[in-house]
């Protein structure tokens, strides 16, 4: 249930998130889910993409900083108190989130994709907590 993300380091400066997904584009990569976080130095651009590995040398190929990652997802209904619940599981089994960010996949459905600071607990606590955890196949397929 763990899925591959791409962290990107981006230098805090116009039009080098631009460049990022220009290469992204060049080389044909669907994005399913994306998160940017910033700072005054720098961003982190967090990525799902069908090809994780193949995406990583891409963009180390550009000259870009790329680190990879675990995160969890989660499908859930598209309606208020949705997130509350899986977030309740976590607080629950007192496991922290590093982050999080989510997308609306179909007019009914949200997928949320989780950093607990310990994944293996944070896939436990879900999976105990009858949440409906979801394979990276599913997320490419979206």
């Amino acid at each position: 249930m763990k899925i591959k993300q791409l962290s990107i380091f981006l230098e805090n400066r116009k039009g080098r998130m631009r460049k990022a997904l220009d290469v992204l584009e060049k080389g044909q990569v669907s994005i399913r889910a994306l998160s940017l976080a910033d700072t005054s130095d720098f961003g982190i651009l967090r990525l799902i993409v069908p090809e994780p590995e193949g995406t990583k040398k891409l963009l180390e190929d550009h000259d870009f900083i790329v680190k990879t990652g675990k995160v969890v997802a989660v499908r859930m209904e598209d309606e208020p108190g949705s997130l509350g619940k899986i977030l309740g599981i976590l607080d629950e089994n007192d496991i922290n989130l590093s982050y999080l960010y989510a997308f609306v996949a179909k007019e009914d459905m949200a997928i949320v994709l989780l950093h607990p600071e310990n994944i293996e607990e944070g896939i436990g606590a879900l999976e105990r907590g009858g949440a409906d955890l979801i394979s990276a196949q599913e997320i490419y397929e979206l």
